[in-house]
């Protein structure tokens, strides 16, 4: 086991009434093209023009974005199930940043490093949750896969991240992303094993994220079955998306598509949750370990990826960048 200290959705329906039509939105430019990691291939990224995205996401856009729950139940629909899924096997990693199982979603205080993602996919605007992790360049924010890339597809644009959003309020900002990476098995394929994905952030006022806030630490190749706390800010009802909330309970694999390899813990949060951050243990202190990705309807259990080696090499690279 290798262990490296740093410096310092209603849940997700796989009915056809939760893919209808979207609302548009104006405004967005072309999706950025993607390029491949050439030390990770397994990697895709995507470099973004910022111009705009902090003055294009108004009060009235945020509160009108779409949650991001219908982009994964799009790629829960095409199934995935036409190549075999093998467990990955790395050696545990773990990159720190210095310091009962509820199933209805709990509020919680705002948390520093969580934060509420806006985006625009195809002319539509979308919401997600994301969480800031620690980073070589201070500027890291962990989200879900098809809340920066529509898996598959284009990469998204008007991409910001606002951490400790709380009923309208940007405290520290609204942070505009310079590049988003995703596992190309999220990007080509929409695969739901990989769900996963990691936005660059540019500075803000001539400082990077990690100056403002705190950063989670993270842990890939874990242990399944570990007990963790998941953040959110579920939008869809009869959550309104203005605050954080939680869930808490012991992870457990997906019974109905096993291809995945994703585990699932008791959790009512809805859409606007996704790509919130797992954390390891009770509280947000821990090592993040995973992210909001999907759910079944009348099932109240959040799933999420399995961090493994691909997902870890996509992380390296977007903290490295």
């Amino acid at each position: 086991m290798t262990r490296t200290r740093s410096l310092a959705s209603s849940l997700l329906s796989l009915s056809a009434a939760a893919l209808l039509a979207l609302t548009t939105a104006g405004g967005a430019t072309a999706a950025p093209a993607a390029s491949g990691d050439k030390e990770h291939p397994s990697v895709t990224s995507a470099a973004v023009d910022s111009t705009g995205a902090a003055d294009y996401w108004t009060a009235d856009r945020m509160r009108s974005a779409i949650p991001g729950d219908v982009l994964a139940g799009k790629a829960l629909e095409r199934g995935n199930t036409s190549s075999a899924a093998t467990v990955e096997k790395g050696a545990n990693t773990k990159v720190r940043a210095g310091k009962g199982k509820p199933t209805i979603a709990v509020s919680e205080n705002p948390v520093d490093h969580i934060g509420k993602v806006f985006f625009t996919l195809a002319g539509t605007n979308y919401v997600c949750s994301g969480n800031a992790v620690v980073s070589a360049n201070k500027s890291t924010v962990a989200t879900a896969g098809h809340c920066l890339n529509e898996g598959p597809g284009a990469f998204a644009t008007n991409f910001i991240f606002v951490p400790k959003y709380e009923n309208g309020a940007a405290p520290y900002g609204q942070w505009t992303a310079k590049a988003l990476y995703a596992p190309t098995q999220w990007s080509s394929n929409g695969n739901m094993q990989y769900d996963t994905g990691f936005a660059v952030m540019n500075t803000l006022n001539g400082k990077y994220l990690s100056d403002v806030v705190n950063e989670s630490g993270v842990e890939f190749n874990a242990a399944r079955g570990l007990t963790y706390k998941s953040y959110g800010y579920p939008a869809a009802s009869p959550f309104n998306g203005a605050t954080l909330k939680s869930c808490y309970g012991a992870a457990s694999n997906d019974p109905n598509n096993g291809q995945f390899l994703t585990q699932g813990i008791s959790c009512d949060m809805t859409g606007g949750s996704s790509g919130g951050p797992w954390f390891i243990g009770s509280n947000a202190a821990g090592l993040q370990n995973s992210i909001n990705s999907y759910g079944y309807s009348g099932s109240p259990v959040m799933y999420g990826p399995y961090w493994g080696t691909v997902i870890q090499q996509t992380y390296a690279s977007a903290a490295a960048s």
